[in-house]
């Protein structure tokens, strides 16, 4: 939801338009700077949450963050830009922030895996007794991208020196892109029991539902409006009908 004029008018936004629940930008996700978030910010982002009674609100992480990178300065600004964003969330109290885990250019996944667990757990270290948690966001696959797969988010939980902090996010369209056919309701059951002996199905907390612009197992993370797309309305039907998930965010 949009934060164009404050953070709190995209709880007005929600309001506006029903929502249960509502994912923010802390700031501009594509620009490095921001100016400091104010306590008349953090004053009026609580009034409008108690205003619209919307309580299931999250955050997105910048997309320049590149937890992944293997050059040590990039590597430096990507962990100062995610505790940026944990400490404006925390201001919030939001339930957690949504991140890539990132793309390690081409030096391997092991550089990537080693890269990320190594941010994660100074970023945990930076924000030790904050509640807002991490949540690790699957990916379409393309490219150098870490998090194609169940396996991988799995991998970079259990590596972490402090765990309880980190869940998943899962985004449908990057699901269908990567790999996992969920069109159907054997499809997303495989799945499901996938991410449950990878991850634990207590760590997933938020789903993004998008349909796909492109075909099955393309690796591209091209979203399209929901039953636009190759996914159609049946794979959400799949989502929004299972219990297991019946709490959290969508």
């Amino acid at each position: 939801m949009s934060i164009a004029g404050g953070l709190y008018r995209a709880l007005e936004r929600g309001a506006e338009l029903e929502c249960g629940a509502v994912q923010i930008f802390l700031k501009n996700q594509r620009q490095w700077a921001a100016k400091p978030m104010s306590d008349d910010d953090v004053r009026a982002f609580a009034a409008a949450r108690r205003a619209t009674r919307i309580d299931a609100v999250f955050a997105h992480a910048s997309y320049l963050i590149n937890l992944a990178a293997a050059g040590d300065a990039a590597w430096r600004q990507a962990v100062n830009a995610f505790t940026d964003e944990l400490e404006r969330g925390e201001a919030l109290g939001l339930r957690c922030v949504v991140i890539h885990p990132g793309s390690h250019m081409g030096h391997g996944l092991e550089s990537g895996f080693a890269r990320v667990t190594e941010a994660l757990d100074e970023v945990v270290r930076r924000t030790s007794g904050y509640r807002i948690r991490i949540a690790l966001e699957n990916t379409a696959g393309g490219g150098h991208t870490l998090g194609r797969t169940f396996g991988e988010l799995g991998e970079l939980i259990t590596r972490a020196a402090r765990p309880e902090r980190l869940g998943v996010c899962i985004d449908t369209c990057h699901l269908f892109a990567a790999g996992y056919d969920i069109r159907s309701a054997a499809g997303w059951e495989v799945a499901v029991q996938e991410c449950a002996k990878a991850v634990d199905l207590r760590r997933v907390l938020a789903f993004h539902l998008n349909d796909a612009r492109a075909p099955f197992a393309s690796g591209l993370d091209r979203h399209e409006h929901i039953g636009d797309g190759f996914l159609g309305l049946g794979a959400f039907r799949h989502v929004l009908k299972d219990a297991r998930f019946a709490r959290v965010p969508k």
